[in-house]
């Protein structure tokens, strides 16, 4: 009762702002359901509904207001939920996925909260693997190419000057006495020219910490990470106790350089990312570097098809994944997509795609998906 209190005086709050002149709230959301394939989660092959996968299931509120001389007033609350079960995402939180308020004029715009962070903004859409299957996000998303948000931000974006867009951000770590501890900072850009598009960004985030804290063996599948025995393996049985599942590992810092391009050809897009994430603790430092190249095809003005292959490397380890989607609307809100994603790796790594399955038994795992997905 007490959720369905708040969202009618939200939506009571936006019905009043509708009554003033140039103000304006939209309602959307998004909901992206389907059964998925799996190759090998923990010794067995597994046939399973899924969701959140290629578009994450959401709905929200955004609006403005025009506050006089060019300057408007900018708001986005966001809420992440499971439309398998209904219960909500990012930990429970009401409006987990964004809830920020904050002012724009013509030379850009400042925001304040819960908040994607500049990779979202300007490298994210670069990474073609994740294009043509949801299961294929770089390893963990620990590059954060996959959509990551942080909290506590302070965010400025400028507009866009002759193709050109910039931006910084800081993430107040809120601890008392240390302007450093648990906080983030980061910047980037974007630059767009007809066909042409361009973007970098580097973030460093201070003992990494809530949803951007790290268990080494379920997003990677390693047993070792930063000289620390992450997982260990039953010699007689095969079973794999994860050291880290519920108390994630503490790091000293994560800093993460992206690139990425794309060029638009007639009516195939192929992109280009790069990305480099480097890891401080224990008086160690190791990288995780990983390539990423594909191309979508728009075959029709309903149907597209999407290919992808990114490598990437980590403390001697190797991994190497290959996807392919096939995207058909069904009309301007609803289509329905099948997509598929293999990933290999080096010996002694136990195979998992992004972060959303249990880890292979083997150095292996494939994935496939069929899904119907609905905008509004």
């Amino acid at each position: 009762m007490r959720t369905i209190r708040r969202i009618a005086a939200l939506v009571g709050v936006a019905a009043a702002s509708l009554a003033h002149a140039q103000s304006s709230v939209t309602l959307y959301g998004v909901i992206d359901v389907g059964p998925t394939f799996v190759s090998n989660e923990g010794g067995a092959h597994n046939l399973k509904m899924d969701d959140s996968i290629s578009a994450g299931d959401r709905w929200g509120l955004k609006g403005t207001e025009d506050l006089g001389g060019g300057l408007k007033s900018i708001f986005d609350l966001e809420n992440g939920f499971d439309a398998l079960n209904g219960e909500a995402r990012q930990g429970g939180r009401e409006f987990g996925r964004q809830a920020w308020v904050g002012l724009q004029n013509k030379y850009g715009s400042i925001t304040l909260g819960r908040q994607y962070d500049l990779i979202y903004d300007y490298t994210a859409n670069y990474a073609m693997s994740a294009w043509a299957s949801g299961y294929a996000t770089h390893q963990g998303d620990l590059d954060r190419m996959g959509w990551e948000r942080l909290d506590n931000v302070i965010k400025f974006k400028s507009a866009d000057f002759d193709g050109l867009q910039v931006g910084a951000l800081y993430s107040f770590g809120d601890v008392a006495g240390s302007l450093h501890e648990d906080s983030s900072w980061s910047f980037g850009g974007q630059y767009n020219h007809g066909p042409f598009s361009a973007g970098a960004v580097y973030l460093r985030m201070n003992n990494p910490n809530g949803s951007n804290t790290i268990d080494p063996y379920a997003s990677m599948g390693v047993f070792s990470f930063l000289g620390q025995t992450t997982a260990i393996r039953n010699p007689t049985t095969g079973q794999v106790t994860d050291l880290y599942s519920s108390t994630p590992l503490p790091i000293d810092s994560q800093s993460v350089m992206t690139l990425g391009a794309s060029y638009v050809f007639k009516n195939v897009t192929y992109g280009l990312a790069y990305s480099d994430v480097w890891f401080k603790g224990y008086g160690e430092t190791s990288v995780l570097r990983t390539y990423d190249s594909g191309a979508s095809w728009q075959a029709t003005p309903q149907f597209s098809v999407s290919a992808a292959y990114y490598y990437s490397t980590f403390e001697g380890h190797h991994y190497n994944e290959a996807s392919l989607g096939f995207d058909y609307s069904l009309s301007k809100s609803t289509d329905v997509y099948l997509q598929g994603s293999y990933l290999r790796t080096s010996s002694g790594v136990d195979a998992v795609q992004g972060y959303l399955f249990t880890p292979s038994t083997t150095n292996t795992q494939t994935s496939v998906r069929i899904a119907l997905r609905h905008s509004f």
